[in-house]
């Protein structure tokens, strides 16, 4: 089951925690996480100047949703993301244009209920505001980049 985020702090009491080490020098936190499906986040600096395969930063955990930050800034960030099967992400909107890129598997993303399956090296990007889903029919690998321009207002 998943569950939107302004749908937690409203049902806290009812889901177990997960403890997530978000960084390596801060001291672990309390997640709400949902039946079996834990979710897990990393922040993790990758070595610049340094090259590195993207699909072998992030592995895959059973029953699991994986999200490492490569990049994170003020004006936007990366991040790599696994997928086990049968997992996925509660529809959101966000502000901003989200570029997919799938470095592994085979994803669903839906786009305002509109499926879109993505095999390893296709890429969509979901508009700003716009609904989505990310769905793990078999499990996958993708990158995540936002940029924020501070511009989308005018387009």
């Amino acid at each position: 089951m998943v569950i939107p985020v302004s749908e937690v702090s409203a049902r806290l009491e009812t889901l177990t925690y997960k403890t997530i080490l978000v960084d390596s020098t801060m001291t672990p936190m309390k997640y709400p996480r949902q039946n079996s499906n834990p979710f897990t986040m990393e922040h993790t600096d990758i070595e610049k100047a340094n090259a590195f395969i993207i699909v072998e930063i992030i592995e895959y955990v059973p029953n699991s949703v994986v999200i490492k930050t490569i990049i994170k800034k003020t004006t936007g960030n990366i991040t790599a993301v696994s997928f086990d099967s049968g997992e996925g992400l509660a529809e959101k909107t966000t502000a901003f244009d989200t570029f997919i890129q799938v470095i592994d598997g085979t994803a669903e993303i839906l786009i305002n209920g509109v499926s879109n399956v993505l095999e390893t090296g296709q890429s969509i990007i979901i508009p700003a505001n716009a609904r989505n889903t990310i769905k793990a029919n078999v499990r996958f690998k993708m990158l995540s980049t936002i940029i924020k321009s501070g511009f989308e207002d005018w387009a």
